[in-house]
């Protein structure tokens, strides 16, 4: 049977097309079935998503936006509650950010401030990943597990699946060993190299896919591409199928 769990896809994989034109772009996600969305730099553009989501129906229950190194993460979370969001999750700090112990707990500690903040309005605040958080080592471990060995209980994660198995972790153990704080997986595929030139749809790549949605059973699913060879809402509308068929 079919999943229940929540799919979107982030507007990230589209941003070309966005650019040129949001309100036909977010359009056709709608087209393709999808009902759900997690826009990018929101804050930016709030009034534009406002009225692609009132002609579309669609909703943005999380949104990526760079709030810890924000100077008024007020106004990101401001945009974020007129859009009806849920989440924010703030998608990147550079690698060099994660290379010790102490550096590890001071992003935490910004975290979860601003997971405070975030509650303030009705929010909830997380990190996304990419390889780096994996890939880096601090004691032996990943410097995310490190990380969250920082994090109150407010501070949720939306793990990248791709970027997670690029830098060399078990992406279903890391699911299954942080539990709960994930919310929200980003879903993607291709060749473990990293090469997002070659990223493909869901279940079509070197990422074991099926194992880690059983590892994250009430996770929102993500469909992203950070980069695709094709038409990209061609790729979008293949993983949705097959997310549709395959994940139970």
């Amino acid at each position: 049977m079919p999943t229940t769990t929540p799919t979107s896809v982030q507007l990230y994989s589209i941003r070309d097309a966005i650019a040129d034109d949001l309100d036909a772009a977010v359009a056709r996600l709608a087209e393709i079935g999808l009902r759900h969305v997690e826009p990018y730099a929101f804050h930016e553009r709030t009034d534009d998503y406002l009225r692609a989501f009132a002609a579309t129906g669609l909703t943005a229950p999380s949104g990526h936006a760079p709030v810890l190194a924000a100077e008024t993460p007020e106004a990101i979370f401001d945009a974020a509650v007129a859009l009806g969001m849920g989440t924010v999750i703030d998608p990147f700090l550079p690698a060099e950010e994660w290379q010790s112990a102490d550096q590890v707990a001071r992003l935490a500690e910004r975290a979860n401030a601003l997971a405070v903040l975030a509650a303030e309005r009705g929010l909830t605040f997380g990190y996304h990943n990419h390889a780096w958080e994996l890939g880096t080592r601090i004691d032996g471990r990943h410097a995310l597990e490190v990380f969250v060995d920082h994090l109150t209980p407010e501070v949720v994660l939306e793990v990248d699946t791709y970027w997670a198995a690029v830098g060399g972790a078990d992406a279903p153990a890391l699911l299954t060993a942080l539990g709960d704080r994930v919310r929200l997986i980003h879903v993607k595929d291709g060749t473990l190299d990293g090469d997002i030139e070659r990223q493909q749809p869901a279940g079509s790549g070197e990422v074991d896919v099926p194992a880690i949605l059983a590892a994250a059973p009430s996770a929102t699913r993500v469909i992203e591409f950070d980069a695709y060879a094709g038409d990209v809402f061609e790729g979008i509308a293949q993983s949705l199928a097959w997310l549709t068929e395959h994940d139970r």
